[in-house]
């Protein structure tokens, strides 16, 4: 069995290097992989970041350094191994020049050892836990980094006087993340707080809630991935934790703009961090979410198509950069690129290859008829603290 596993990998190693070879030739197209989860529990997160790469291609053109950029949109129905999978047969026999995507972060920590070997750029439009950047050398980040947001919103509320809170989070990699980052700072800011986890997949969250209800925290902290929070917000009303008195708060996904007008007045008020809200107040951003809303009615956009139509821009001027040409080069050209996204100024560390950007500490209020997340507090350009400390 060892020595067919290691047969097996070494014809993986071969196919992979020969489709870097062909790869490096002249060739009239740039392909790029597109992964995402567009069905299963996750395709509010695949839907959002496909729309806005679409969405990018339209206004900027097709052409790129000369070359047609061709998108190949694979749905991974957001399980790891079907992940892997399509990475492999998109570098191997679609010969792209680059993957991007990435809803859920097994999904790139599954893929980042291609990435690595096949020397392919990897742009995580999604994934947000700390550590992905690190798996490979060839990723580069244009979403989140989860203690980018989790820290300094610890720091934030400790500041308002809150002294007891219990966090509620997704049992995997990013809850672990804002569990831990949002726990320290708040910690450090005089607060006391309690950890609970919940199963990522088909949570049910009413026991947990229980706990909540019986323990009076003053506030609840919550991370759930993008397109859950409306399925958290139905059982925090039927436990009746919305009369409690206990303050709501969360990361932004637990207000996920793509959702928030469906939970109805229960969400009004709710405090969170994040780094894109739909209407945050900029040129840049009122023309893109106009562009997103005529070319998908009946969409507005989240911070995943934010992630997904600045992971283009990167594609797109590490191109011109390299005039056409992946791997290395492409890599290179991507670190310490910045630009003014829609949700504000932004920066590719060179050091890192994460996003450096503004987080945002929001209320959902009513805006014309509509619920959205007003931003009325800026923390200006946050690196993921974690790698900081390094």
């Amino acid at each position: 069995m060892t020595n067919r596993r290691t047969v097996l990998s070494g014809m993986l190693g071969l196919a992979l290097a020969a489709s870097v070879s062909s790869a490096a030739l002249a060739q009239d197209a740039v392909k790029i992989g597109l992964i995402l989860p567009m069905t299963g529990p996750f395709a509010s997160t695949g839907r959002q970041i496909a729309a806005a790469a679409n969405l990018y291609i339209q206004e900027k053109g097709a052409t790129v350094a000369g070359k047609k950029i061709e998108l190949i949109l694979r749905d991974d129905t957001g399980t790891a191994d079907v992940t892997r999978r399509i990475a492999q047969e998109l570098i191997v026999n679609d010969k792209v020049t680059a993957i991007a995507g990435f809803g859920l972060t097994p999904l790139a920590l599954a893929t980042a050892p291609l990435a690595t070997q096949a020397k392919t750029p990897m742009v995580v439009m999604s994934a947000a836990t700390a550590i992905i950047t690190e798996r490979s050398p060839f990723i580069v980040r244009t979403s989140q980094v989860v203690p980018q947001i989790g820290s300094p919103f610890g720091t934030w509320i400790a500041k308002q006087g809150t002294k007891r809170v219990i966090t509620i989070v997704s049992d995997y990699g990013p809850g672990h993340d804002v569990e831990s980052s949002f726990s320290e700072a708040f910690k450090a800011g005089g607060g006391q707080v309690e950890n609970i986890r919940v199963p990522l997949q088909n949570p049910d969250f009413s026991p947990f809630l229980q706990r909540v209800a019986d323990s009076k925290p003053e506030a609840l902290l919550v991370f759930v991935p993008s397109g859950v929070g409306a399925q958290f917000m139905k059982q925090f009303v039927e436990r009746g934790l919305d009369k409690s008195g206990i303050k709501l708060i969360g990361t932004g996904d637990l207000t996920d703009d793509d959702i928030l007008n469906g939970m109805g007045d229960i969400a009004l008020g709710v405090i969170t961090a994040q780094h894109y809200s739909a209407s945050h107040d900029s040129p840049e951003n009122k023309a893109f979410v106009e562009g997103f809303k005529k070319a998908n009615p009946g969409m507005r956009p989240n911070f995943m198509a934010v992630g997904g139509y600045d992971g283009m821009h990167a594609l797109y001027e590490g191109l011109k950069k390299t005039k056409g040409e992946g791997g290395e080069a492409l890599v290179t050209a991507m670190k310490g690129m910045s630009w003014v996204s829609p949700r504000g100024p932004i920066s590719i560390d060179p050091e890192t290859r994460d996003i450096i950007q503004n987080v945002y500490i929001r209320k959902v209020e009513r805006v014309n008829g509509e619920l959205y997340n007003q931003e009325f507090e800026t923390i200006p350009n946050v690196k993921d603290p974690t790698k900081a400390k390094k």
